[in-house]
C-alpha cells in the first residue's frame, strides 16, 4: 500500500502575486490553479461587443462595466476560488489597487463547446452563491441567445432571450442590453467538431 501524495496547494497571496507577472490568465479553485486556454475570433467579438454595449450604456453612472482580464473572488464555504468570467459589472467596487472583485452585479460568459460543462455547471454554481449577483448571463456563439440566471425572491430563476431583435433586460443595472448587439457582426457557424476534446 502506498502513502497518497500530498498536493502542494498555492495561497492566495502567491496566486495573486503570480497572476500580476503572468502571460497567461489562470483560474484558481481551492489552491490549484489552471491555465486558461485562448478562444476562437467569434468568442472575441462577441465578448467585446457585450463589453462595449455595457460600457456606453453605463458611462456615468456608479456601476461600471469590466473585461476578461479582471478576476472575480467567490467565497464559498470550504475553499476559495478565482474566476475570469467575460465580462463583469460591478456596482460596488474594491480598491483600484486589487487585482480582482469581490461584489459583481452582473457576470457574463460566452458558450462554448470547450467551456460549456464549466460555464453551465462548475461557474454557475459557484457564481449564484456570491450575495451581490444579481444576473449570471450565458452567451451562446453559434446562435442568438442568452440564458439570464435572475435572482428573486425564490432564487434564482433561468429565462431565455432569443433572436436578434430580443432584448436582455437588465434592471438591477438601469439598462437594456439588445441582442442585436451583442451579435453585431458575427457570423453563425458551426463549431469544428475538434473544440469540444
Amino acid at each position: 500500500m502506498s502513502a497518497a501524495r500530498k498536493l502542494n496547494l498555492l495561497s492566495v497571496e502567491d496566486y495573486l502575486a503570480g497572476e500580476l507577472i503572468s502571460p497567461v490568465k489562470h483560474e484558481y479553485i481551492g489552491g490549484v490553479i489552471y491555465a486558461m486556454a485562448g478562444a476562437r475570433n467569434v468568442h472575441n467579438l462577441i465578448k467585446g461587443n457585450v463589453f462595449g454595449s455595457l460600457h456606453a450604456r453605463l458611462r456615468g453612472r456608479r456601476c461600471r462595466p469590466f473585461n476578461s482580464d479582471t478576476k472575480i473572488r467567490v467565497r464559498l464555504p470550504t475553499h476559495v476560488r478565482f474566476y475570469y468570467p467575460d465580462a463583469s459589472v460591478i456596482c460596488r467596487p474594491n480598491p483600484q489597487t486589487d487585482s480582482f472583485q469581490d461584489e459583481p452585479a452582473v457576470l457574463f460568459e460566452v458558450l462554448s463547446r470547450r467551456t460549456r460543462r464549466i460555464d453551465e455547471g462548475e461557474k454557475k454554481d459557484a457564481y449564484l452563491t456570491i450575495p451581490s449577483l444579481n444576473v449570471y448571463v450565458l452567451i451562446e456563439q453559434e446562435m442568438a441567445a442568452v440564458v439570464a440566471f435572475r435572482r428573486t425572491e425564490n432564487g434564482f430563476v433561468r429565462e431565455v432571450y432569443q433572436g436578434l431583435d430580443a432584448v436582455l433586460p437588465l434592471r438591477e443595472i438601469g439598462i437594456n442590453l439588445p441582442l442585436g448587439e451583442i451579435y453585431e457582426n458575427v457570423e453563425f457557424t458551426p463549431e469544428p467538431e475538434d473544440e469540444c476534446l
